[in-house]
């Protein structure tokens, strides 16, 4: 494992160039490596500015996945939070709602059986597109690569408040955000973070508000879960709701500003005020994450990274995007489930532009992990 890994390394001038290079060593760029790895005879690797998961290393040791694992491959049901189809993070570590160590765990694993060719350590400083392909500055030296992956993930991203005394909210993100809090708590974000927080603050004894403008906690008109809570997320906070400690501010109601003085004042747009005894916390979401390289994207109407038809830069031709900031028209992928079923796609994009046999990918079809018909996503339940 630890020659195949050193493949990768950027210590050598002589090295030639990748067909590919992936940025991330998270869900996304492990998942995007692993349908690599089943175009043969392609030549890539894996940048990873930490180690492998380390975004779920990074995790609040409170926060857990939203959506459960469980084991049913062999039933063509591949485990919701697996990021390839011979694997399950229910069976590797007998967990269904896996917190980051655990899933970082997982990853490991899964890169290890595959021998995935990874550097850690390797912080990406910047990206130079040239005719021949991409030029990647790292803290391990530069990589060549002819076709670039971004995976680089969204939890560094943590998306700001811009109104008065917005600097003193402490993202959900945030360790200090789950520590034990006496007396009342604001959370602004009533998504599924937000009622994560909420409910975590409740259940050890705090009262606390929400606040959404969205409120979206009634339950949006789609079955689509990236625009309503869970299924867990509807019980826990029927549970707290019952407690009579947590309340939910009605739709449209805004905050507009913050006022730290002894305690923390939220003004809402209805000139209506919350005090919050510690720092309110911002549970609004992230960015699109994607660092060096976010020049080389166009945006779309929503601020978003703006992709063709193949995950493809629309201004820079050979770069990719795969993981939960991807967005196509009204889809996002922002759940494991979702953004996997785009790894396979890419990688024969990438396979093909560079005359390999792309065959083997249809291993990620017969699983179910192959969406290369977009029109097909974004069915409704009927009930």
């Amino acid at each position: 494992m630890k020659e195949h890994r050193e493949e990768v390394s950027a210590s050598s001038a002589e090295r030639p160039s990748l067909d590919a290079l992936v940025i991330g060593a998270g869900p996304a760029g492990i998942g995007a490596a692993l349908a690599l790895g089943d175009v043969e005879d392609l030549f890539f690797g894996v940048l990873e500015r930490g180690q492998v998961g380390q975004t779920f290393l990074d995790w609040p040791a409170q926060q857990t996945f939203l959506t459960p694992s469980f084991t049913g491959n062999g039933f063509g049901a591949t485990d919701l939070n697996s990021i390839h189809p011979l694997t399950s993070p229910a069976f590797s570590l007998g967990v269904d709602y896996p917190d980051g160590p655990q899933y970082a765990r997982y990853l490991n694993g899964v890169a290890e059986h595959f021998d995935i060719p990874i550097l850690e350590g390797a912080e990406v400083t910047g990206v130079r597109p040239g005719p021949d392909g991409f030029t990647v500055a790292s803290s391990r030296g530069p990589v060549t690569a002819r076709a670039l992956i971004w995976a680089g993930g969204e939890f560094a991203d943590p998306a700001p408040l811009d109104f008065p005394g917005a600097r003193c909210l402490v993202h959900s993100s945030a360790a200090e955000a789950w520590e034990r809090r006496d007396g009342h708590v604001v959370v602004i974000g009533g998504y599924e973070s937000g009622i994560d927080i909420a409910c975590h603050h409740v259940r050890l004894g705090a009262s606390a508000t929400v606040v959404d403008p969205a409120s979206p906690w009634e339950g949006a008109s789609t079955s689509d879960p990236s625009f309503r809570l869970a299924p867990r997320s509807n019980m826990r906070l029927a549970e707290v709701l019952r407690t009579g400690r947590l309340t939910l501010v009605p739709a449209a109601a805004l905050a507009v500003s913050v006022e730290p003085d002894g305690r923390f004042a939220v003004l809402l747009d209805d000139e209506s005020l919350i005090v919050s005894d510690r720092p309110p916390i911002s549970a609004v979401g992230f960015g699109p994450g994607l660092g060096p390289v976010a020049e080389l994207f166009e945006r779309r109407e929503d601020g978003w990274p703006l992709v063709d038809e193949d995950d493809q830069s629309t201004i820079t031709p050979g770069l990719f995007l795969v993981g939960p900031a991807l967005r196509h028209s009204g889809l996002k992928f922002c759940f494991v489930y979702k953004f996997r079923q785009r790894f396979a796609h890419v990688a024969r994009v990438i396979g093909e532009r560079a005359g390999k046999d792309c065959s083997g990918l249809e291993g990620w079809r017969a699983a179910g992990m192959l969406a290369d018909d977009l029109s097909c996503c974004g069915a409704e339940c009927a009930c």
